[in-house]
């Protein structure tokens, strides 16, 4: 697994010391420097003289943002099948990595679909018999094979680790088209090799409700939400809340379902909220991928749906509609639930670009961030074609692996961020840092160096202060105690 990377990630720990520093208590610390595969290794040549480097200033405010409940991924079928192509040590490891408490990247929340997604193996829902809306032969036998052995590797690792769910699709016959996609999948287009089988007069689009709006689908529809959570109870994952539909403005070639937002009202306010109720299972709105607030609006101002609606949340261009959702509705629990995927090279420019997507949802009340894909073959290319990043890497020839820069990312947060640490404002010229306080009272800084340039940047914290220097193009924790 020996790769050459041009860039380094460093992690600086550090904790108040009695020594003096320019008038101030001296702060000493430890520096890890690690690399996208190896473990994170603590140096001795950590100082550096202060002779030319960029200087920045960041204060560390007393004001209380959001609070922090998590980070996680999405557990995916081509997730479990690439994992399945390693040894059973290389495999354990990684989840070891992935969700051991206080080891790696410590994730405590995750996602999953309900029925197939983009990255399933092919398309299935757990009821594919039309017109069976007492769902009699509801089954979730194709999970047993992948996302139930994905979850239970993870629960061996972390047995408190939470799970959310939303479907990308509901079975095919309760939609109008009678098919799981809902746009025409055309062979000539780049990365497309196959024909998705929708006739271009069954295509839908963004404005219209795809589900079949009658009384008896949508009664049906929240008794296959019902059934879904007790069978997944019965294998022993608890799922804690579920979100109505996937990219629900969105017209894909895989499987997906446009509802309007309307229609999601009356089936969250009259069909699912109620049965959800009824099993202690939170629903949430989402997932936004559109920057039209007033979408969310639409179903926070039902007087049926807004009862039931415990969180929203945000993804792709969804990320635009977070500030004004937040000013809106100040007390409503935020989440971001698939980061933006990338192109399959897991390069560094992707990992730029996923910094800019944490820095941009932390800053805007985000309590719950997501990764996408955890992992996948080399290119990860999915079933309906497209490449994508993800946290791990095999090689279906080699029967290798590797983590990649954006699992580093995670894991310089979530490791370190824990569950129910408070988000911190921070002003000053240093633009690309955030600050979160643990419940322990614990201050941990993330510190993003992307412009090129070695740099010092001076830190003003709970009335004290403190430099550290960072070299050009990498990312830095700081842990103060």
């Amino acid at each position: 697994m020996e790769l050459k990377y041009k860039h380094i990630f460093v992690l600086i720990a550090l904790s108040l010391g009695g020594m003096s520093t320019w008038g101030q208590p001296k702060v000493t610390y430890r520096q890890i420097v690690t690399s996208p595969i190896d473990s994170w290794v603590e140096v001795t040549d950590r100082t550096k003289a202060m002779n030319g480097e960029t200087q920045e200033e960041a204060s560390v405010s007393n004001g209380k943002g959001q609070t922090i409940e998590g980070f996680g991924a999405c557990f995916n079928e081509l997730g479990w099948v690439s994992l399945g192509l390693l040894p059973s040590a290389d495999r354990e490891s990684i989840m070891k990595e992935l969700f051991l408490p206080n080891y790696g990247a410590n994730f405590t929340i995750c996602r999953m679909p309900i029925g197939a997604n983009d990255f399933s193996r092919d398309w299935y829902s757990y009821n594919e018999n039309d017109g069976d809306f007492k769902m009699k032969n509801f089954s979730i036998q194709n999970d047993t094979e992948t996302l139930i052995p994905f979850i239970k590797s993870a629960q061996l690792q972390n047995a408190d680790i939470k799970v959310w769910a939303s479907p990308w699709c509901p079975p095919s016959w309760m939609k109008h088209n009678k098919h799981y996609a809902s746009a025409v999948c055309d062979p000539s287009l780049k990365n497309t090799k196959f024909d998705n089988g929708l006739p271009a007069d069954r295509a839908g689009r963004e404005g219209m409700d795809m589900f079949i709006l009658k009384p008896e689908y949508l009664k049906a529809y929240a008794l296959y939400f019902s059934k879904f959570i007790k069978a997944y109870r019965k294998a022993g994952i608890d799922i804690f809340g579920v979100m109505p539909q996937n990219e629900f403005n969105s017209a894909q070639i895989f499987p997906s379902c446009c509802w309007t937002a309307q229609g999601l009202a009356s089936f969250v306010g009259d069909y699912l909220g109620p049965e959800m109720k009824k099993l202690n299972v939170d629903v949430m709105f989402g997932t936004m991928e559109r920057a039209n607030y007033l979408l969310v609006d639409t179903i926070l101002q039902d007087s049926n749906a807004k009862k039931y609606v415990k969180a929203v949340g945000f993804q792709w261009a969804g990320k635009d509609a977070v500030k004004e959702v937040r000013r809106h509705y100040p007390k409503m629990k935020l989440m971001q639930t698939e980061q933006e995927c990338g192109d399959g090279h897991n390069d560094w420019n992707g990992m730029l670009h996923s910094w800019d997507l944490l820095k941009h949802y932390m800053d805007n009340g985000i309590s719950i961030y997501n990764y996408w894909n955890v992992s996948l073959e080399e290119g990860g290319i999915s079933r309906w074609g497209w490449r994508q990043n993800s946290l791990v890497v095999v090689n279906p020839e080699s029967r290798m692996f590797r983590f990649t820069y954006e699992y580093y990312l995670m894991k310089h947060i979530s490791h370190f961020v824990l569950p129910g640490a408070v988000y911190r404002p921070v002003e000053g010229s240093a633009k690309e840092i955030l600050a979160f306080e643990n419940p322990d009272g614990s201050t941990v800084l993330l510190y993003m160096e992307k412009e090129g340039k070695d740099k010092t940047v001076t830190v003003k914290l709970k009335g004290t202060s403190f430099r550290f220097f960072t070299k050009a193009n990498c990312l830095n924790t700081i842990k103060v105690d």
